[in-house]
């Protein structure tokens, strides 16, 4: 007889509840990845403004052009500031997302187990069965010989 666990389709669920999770940590981890290149250029911009801010006085460039690398320098600034943030709420989703994918494989295990423990039952069972069955045959015999 072959053993067919009821619950299966709870088992496959689970199942596919954790790819899903592992599905999303790694499109997480793809948008952390992108927001830290985001942020890695932004400050490299930055920092190249910087240095064309401390170099404007020795090339003697007009104050109305230096307030406009100032002012791009601050909203560089600023831009590293929303990017960095950004990163931030990138890594907050990581971690989020790695404890659902923990959630969904500790529920997995547990339904796993369930029909582990299930199938040892049955396996139980049936050797009972066949160890009876093996008793009264012995039995029938041991009759037919006396």
């Amino acid at each position: 007889m072959k053993y067919r666990y009821p619950l299966q389709k709870l088992v496959d669920l689970k199942a596919n509840e954790k790819t899903q999770a592992e599905w999303m940590l790694a499109d997480a981890i793809g948008q952390l990845q992108q927001e830290r290149e985001a942020l890695a250029r932004l400050e490299r911009e930055q920092d190249d403004m910087r240095v064309r801010l401390n170099d404007a006085p020795q090339s003697r460039m007009p104050i109305a052009e230096l307030r406009l690398l100032q002012d791009y320098y601050d909203y560089r600034v600023q831009a590293v500031r929303r990017q960095a943030k950004q990163v931030d709420d990138a890594e907050q989703q990581v971690a989020f997302r790695q404890q659902q994918l923990t959630e969904k494989m500790k529920e997995e295990k547990v339904w796993e187990k369930a029909k582990e423990k299930a199938f040892h039952q049955f396996m139980t069972i049936m050797q009972k069965k066949e160890q009876d069955e093996l008793d009264e045959i012995a039995l029938t015999r041991r009759v037919q010989t006396v």
